[in-house]
């Protein structure tokens, strides 16, 4: 695969505080990051068409002694036996638990999945982070 080049035409003050930011984040250069900016806006866009193959977490936050929330996040992983890789559960004290599921399958079915146990009662906070599989090149 080649490399190309190409000009980009940005107001000095955005390329400024772009050039600051990707310093503290250690890039080597302009290029990379923006080589990483591109994966990400592809990776989302092929997300948001719902039927690409994607991977990716949901973590959850939740009160273990709320009724039912465990037997219910059991159940659901479950359900969606074919998405669920795996899924790791931390006691973080005796009233919060942490679940972090990974989860691998169509964008749209992901989506599905992370709403139905985001929305469990007893959830106190969670998210869904999407990336690609790896398969495509990007």
């Amino acid at each position: 695969m080649g490399v190309i080049r190409f000009g980009v035409s940005v107001p000095e003050e955005l390329l400024e505080k772009f050039d600051r930011i990707i310093e503290e984040k250690g890039y080597v250069n302009r290029s990379e990051a923006i080589r990483d900016m591109m994966r990400d806006f592809i990776v989302r866009h092929e997300w948001e068409q719902g039927d690409a193959e994607v991977a990716g977490t949901i973590t959850l936050l939740y009160n273990p002694d709320e009724v039912d929330v465990v037997k219910e996040l059991l159940d659901l992983q479950h359900e969606y036996i074919d998405e669920v890789v795996s899924s790791l559960h931390v006691h973080m004290d005796e009233h919060n638990c942490l679940e972090v599921v990974i989860v691998k399958g169509k964008a749209s079915r992901i989506k599905e999945i992370a709403d139905r146990l985001l929305s469990l009662k007893g959830v106190k906070h969670g998210k869904l982070v999407m990336t690609g599989t790896g398969k495509e090149p990007v």
